[in-house]
């Protein structure tokens, strides 16, 4: 019997960067959570032929092949794989897709050649936590996390400072827009070019909304407290990425008017657009509210709307591995 490896790994949602203004040393700063139903899996079998075969659909096809070829001309000479893609979040959504897929790609791959190296030491080889951890703490642990941002010309990941349980019966609502994609690639790094150095008082209220509000909040899982925390670093990030919005908070103008509407109706606060969106989001208490969110979004988009709605939990933990020899 041939070996396998299987390695499934939550998406997550990026809630906000802390401090881009840089003038301690380190820039970005973020906070995250790991998320169920939306989760990268990629199985990966030894191969009897002499070339390593992909099974990729749409664009993730050329880029499982070009991690492969990253890693075999790191780490050397090895068996070729057949790899399959079999799930991803939705990519350019704000759900860490790129992230989620090549660290599992690139951890089933090690696996089965026998090579050792931590999610760390891979996602500079594979491209990936060059501005937020959050993807890299998510593959390790799920959980709510927060990293201290990066050293500027460090090859290192953002250290993990606290991570914290997502309470069991709090939930998601996601609200897509199918017809909307969110910054990345060379419109990402040019949007960040051409923003000004965030405002020292703004990064220092982030820092403090994330200290004493977000984190005690977690600890004592207080819902209303981690909406309240939520909305204010949700605001003051969308202000500052607005002139890179279209001068709005909110990519997709749809998604906008849905998450102002379920604010209106429902009298929630911890509402926001994960990294570059378009995927907003809304945290509720529990599951009926969760239905009911849905419901209402549905209703007010109609039929022939352009969102979705799919309602997740936060996922406790990291990647899970699965080796059959």
């Amino acid at each position: 019997m041939r070996r396998e490896v299987t390695v499934t790994s939550p998406a997550r949602l990026h809630l906000g960067f802390i401090d881009l203004h840089g003038g301690l040393g380190r820039r970005f700063g973020s906070v995250g959570l790991a998320i169920s139903g939306l989760d990268a899996r990629v199985k990966v079998v030894a191969c009897d032929n002499a070339e390593p075969q992909v099974v990729a659909a749409g664009v993730q096809g050329p880029r499982v092949e070009a991690l492969l070829l990253a890693l075999s001309r790191h780490f050397g000479s090895h068996a070729p794989v057949h790899l399959t893609l079999k799930a991803h979040a939705p990519v350019h959504a704000g759900l860490g897709s790129g992230t989620q897929t090549a660290l599992t790609v690139a951890k089933g791959w090690i696996l089965l050649n026998g090579v050792k190296a931590s999610a760390r030491e891979l996602a500079p080889l594979v491209g990936r936590g060059q501005r937020s951890g959050i993807g890299i703490a998510v593959f390790e642990q799920g959980g709510v996390v927060i990293d201290g941002g990066r050293v500027p010309g460090s090859v290192h990941p953002a250290p993990v400072l606290a991570r914290y349980a997502f309470p069991r019966d709090w939930r998601i609502v996601l609200i897509f827009d199918e017809a909307d994609h969110g910054l990345h690639g060379p419109e990402e790094l040019a949007a960040f070019a051409r923003l000004p150095p965030m405002q020292e008082a703004v990064a220092a209220t982030l820092a403090r909304w994330c200290l004493l509000g977000l984190m005690p909040a977690l600890t004592e899982e207080d819902f209303a407290a981690f909406s309240i925390a939520i909305d204010e670093i949700q605001t003051r990030i969308g202000d500052y990425f607005a002139p890179c919005q279209g001068g709005q908070r909110y990519v997709s103008p749809s998604v906008a008017a849905a998450l102002n509407s379920v604010r209106m109706r429902f009298a929630l606060r911890g509402i926001g657009q994960t990294s570059w969106g378009p995927t907003g989001f809304v945290f509720v208490p529990d599951q009926d509210t969760a239905e009911a969110v849905a419901m209402h979004v549905n209703a007010s988009v109609g039929p022939a709307g352009r969102l979705r709605c799919q309602v997740v939990t936060g996922c406790n933990h990291g990647a899970i591995i699965e080796v059959t020899d």
